[in-house]
């Protein structure tokens, strides 16, 4: 095995044309560069330099492994550049999952500010929904997920990071009896159909329901549709009344009213989840930064819509 070190101690004799000026250069002395050259020389087991005049200059042998020398100082640079940039989150490949109703408000402006400013970095985002992403993230076939904080809070083995407070407003048909009022409390609805929004096996449907049951009753399910955009319609065939996040309101058709609702309040948390056994990586924490900007945009959107209304 050819001892890469001696190979630049042969280049650096052969470009100079000496072993003084080598060991100049390098900062040996010229005994230390012959001893590096004869000990290469016996690896190769063939001469690598010869004399002229006062000088050396390499062999045909010598030509050879200079060259290749050359290629693998080129190649450690290389190398060394490419670490410093994963390094320092410039680049690198972050897989992340993401439930449907963060893609629009969460990723996509987290992603367009991280173009920008991470263009090195590549994103594998796919929409996990209804799979668990948090199983994704165990498994290690992901770098991050944005989820809703389970019931129990974060499963064994990661560790959930806040982003933002999603509350769940009242939506009913424009022509109801309870549109006029800004603001509900959650059991003016308890007689009222209801759409169910989400699937019934959906942590955020548990929420709603654990609210309900504060609010003291189970509400009447006469349609089930398991999206925001489904339930929406529905609604707006005046079929029933619903609960939907804030975040699942991007859209809200014609003929349907939205309502802020209390006593109590649903809220769902939005966090992103990462293993906690992992350091987490330059470019997974600019994520992360950038998760964080987009939630506080949308919190101020929320405070002026509310401050509007």
């Amino acid at each position: 095995m050819l001892d890469m070190r001696r190979m630049q101690v042969l280049r650096a004799v052969v470009t100079s044309g000496s072993v003084t000026a080598a060991a100049a250069n390098l900062g040996y002395t010229p005994s230390a560069i012959s001893q590096q050259v004869s000990a290469l020389e016996k690896e190769a087991a063939t001469p690598l330099l010869e004399r002229a005049g006062r000088g050396v200059r390499p062999t045909e042998a010598g030509r050879l492994l200079s060259g290749y020398a050359a290629t693998l100082a080129g190649t450690v640079a290389e190398a060394e550049t490419a670490l410093a940039d994963l390094r320092e989150g410039r680049t690198g490949q972050v897989a992340v999952r993401y439930f449907g109703t963060a893609g629009a408000p969460l990723m996509a402006p987290a992603l367009a500010r991280l173009r920008g400013s991470h263009p090195g970095v590549r994103f594998d985002l796919r929409l996990i929904d209804p799979d668990d992403p948090l199983l994704e993230v165990r498994q290690g076939r992901a770098d991050l997920a944005v989820v809703v904080r389970p019931p129990d809070g974060a499963p064994a083995g990661l560790r959930l990071l806040p982003l933002l407070e999603d509350p769940y407003r009242a939506v009913l048909p424009a022509g109801h009896p309870l549109a006029g009022r800004p603001v509900l409390a959650l059991g003016d609805l308890a007689d009222e159909p209801w759409v169910g929004s989400e699937r019934s096996s959906d942590p955020c449907q548990a929420l709603v329901l654990d609210a309900c049951a504060a609010a003291g009753f189970d509400p009447g399910f006469v349609v089930e549709s398991g999206d925001y955009a489904t339930a929406l319609g529905f609604v707006a065939a005046g079929l029933g009344v619903a609960l939907v996040p804030r975040l699942g309101l991007r859209a809200v058709p014609a003929g349907v009213v939205v309502r802020e609702v209390r006593a109590p309040e649903p809220v769902r948390s939005i966090c992103a989840a990462v293993r906690e056994s992992m350091e987490v990586p330059p470019a997974v924490r600019a994520l992360l930064d950038a998760l964080t900007e987009a939630a506080h945009g949308l919190d101020d959107a929320g405070a002026a819509a509310h401050r509007a209304g």
